[in-house]
């Protein structure tokens, strides 16, 4: 994929790595019900929905989405969480009849925003899904069809490799896990309220905090876009203070990458509450000490980035 490349002409992000998981069993749909943040109800043969895994505190466990499969739900999360998830889930199989599957690998996955290139594989399972904040294609392939598929696509539309597909992402303001998610946040931290959250459904691990943050209406931190105001480059890891001289820590930045198409770098990064004004100034430095270190100057933007 090209810099000046546009969604709009078709992309395909190669997703067979994730972990993938089948739940079947007469139980499922309650069961995996009160384990996840949204309405597994939404969910259907020809459209997957995004949810959270949390703990009773309301932290994420897993960030996942899930399609029904007939007799079945598949989902599908991040590489890392494969053992970690299989864990957190069979843990509340008591006396359900749910069977639990790890199907890793035994699918290739694509995903397809813009173009038509989903229809070269009628004999696939296609489904719709939000993974980068619009509209795109899953494609279920077995996984003896991965090469093949992969060439196809690359005929029609560019297949990002991982840094352009990680550009793409943090372009987007999209989390990742280890990155900007991890067990230690919250849901609408990383603004996952609008895709991964159903305030209305029944009962759920993590529900009350949830609910609870919903009626106050405030976080404790909240994911915001940075842009440098000078030449020193933002870097992963750094940390966020305000002005001289009150240097008060604010935030920490989580991923950062050059883009193309915003002309400059771009960051994410968690802000506190109170210091996530638009066009703000903050000043980044690798060290703790707001008085040492490698410094930057940054300004908070909105997201998506574009």
């Amino acid at each position: 994929m090209t810099p000046e490349s546009r969604p709009e002409q078709g992309m395909a992000f190669d997703l067979t790595p994730r972990a993938k998981f089948r739940i079947a069993g007469e139980d499922r749909l309650r069961f995996l019900n009160g384990q996840i943040s949204n309405d597994l109800r939404k969910a259907s043969d020809w459209a997957a929905i995004h949810a959270c895994v949390l703990t009773a505190k309301g932290k994420i466990n897993a960030d996942i989405f899930v399609v029904a499969d007939g007799a079945s739900f598949l989902i599908d999360t991040d590489a890392e969480q494969r053992e970690r998830l299989a864990v957190r889930v069979e843990r509340y199989v008591i006396a359900d009849d749910v069977q639990i599957e790890d199907v890793t690998d035994e699918f290739a996955l694509f995903h397809i925003i813009g173009g038509e290139a989903w229809r070269s594989f009628p004999a696939a399972k296609l489904t719709t899904s939000e993974r980068f904040g619009r509209a795109g294609k899953d494609v279920w392939l077995k996984r003896g069809e991965h090469d093949a598929a992969l060439q196809a696509l690359a005929t029609q539309m560019p297949v990002p490799d991982e840094q352009t597909a990680e550009t793409f992402r943090i372009e987007r303001g999209i989390p990742r896990w280890g990155l900007e998610l991890t067990d230690e946040i919250i849901p609408t931290e990383a603004n996952l309220e609008s895709s991964a959250i159903d305030y209305s459904k029944g009962c759920y691990i993590g529900q009350e905090v949830i609910s609870r943050i919903k009626m106050s209406g405030q976080t404790n931190k909240r994911l915001c876009g940075l842009v440098p105001v000078c030449d020193a480059p933002l870097v992963a890891g750094m940390r966020l203070f305000t002005a001289a001289p009150e240097a008060k820590e604010v935030g920490w930045i989580t991923s950062t990458t050059v883009s193309p198409r915003v002309g400059k770098q771009i960051a994410l990064g968690f802000l506190k509450r109170g210091f996530q004004t638009i066009g703000t100034r903050l000043d980044a430095r690798m060290v703790e000490n707001a008085n040492s270190g490698m410094a930057a100057g940054l300004e908070i933007v909105p997201l998506p980035f574009v």
